[in-house]
């Protein structure tokens, strides 16, 4: 079964830092995009940051300077490192990719279960 294994959400002080990983595990003819949404409480869900196979990312504007997106292909899993944290960064983060499960299927999106970051004194 195809999955989007998650870690690293918590609680931190404003300011500080969290890395997040996203690893996929299962059976998969290959990975293409990669990257994290989140969704505070009352708000849609936003994407933070993405990133290709080539390694090109992109960023929501109040992330930029603050956050890295990077990816291990080998070990198809995705980071999110996320410096000088703040209240509004509070929310659950969610991973995805763009796979295709086989090699004569089409491309699909897999999410992982959320992890919850909390930003508070």
């Amino acid at each position: 079964q195809r999955q989007l294994v998650e870690s690293g959400g918590g609680l931190v002080q404003p300011g500080g830092s969290l890395r997040l990983s996203c690893a996929a595990s299962g059976s998969f003819f290959s990975i293409d995009a990669m990257g994290w949404y989140r969704q505070a409480p009352g708000k849609q869900r936003e994407l933070v940051a993405d990133i290709t196979t080539g390694n090109k990312s992109r960023y929501v504007d109040s992330v930029k300077g603050r956050f890295t997106i990077s990816r291990d292909n080998a070990k198809n899993t995705v980071y999110l490192q996320m410096n000088s944290l703040k209240p509004e960064d509070m929310g659950v983060y969610y991973c995805y990719t763009i796979l295709k499960p086989n090699w004569s299927s089409g491309w699909a999106t897999v999410w992982g279960q959320g992890t919850q970051v909390t930003v508070s004194s």
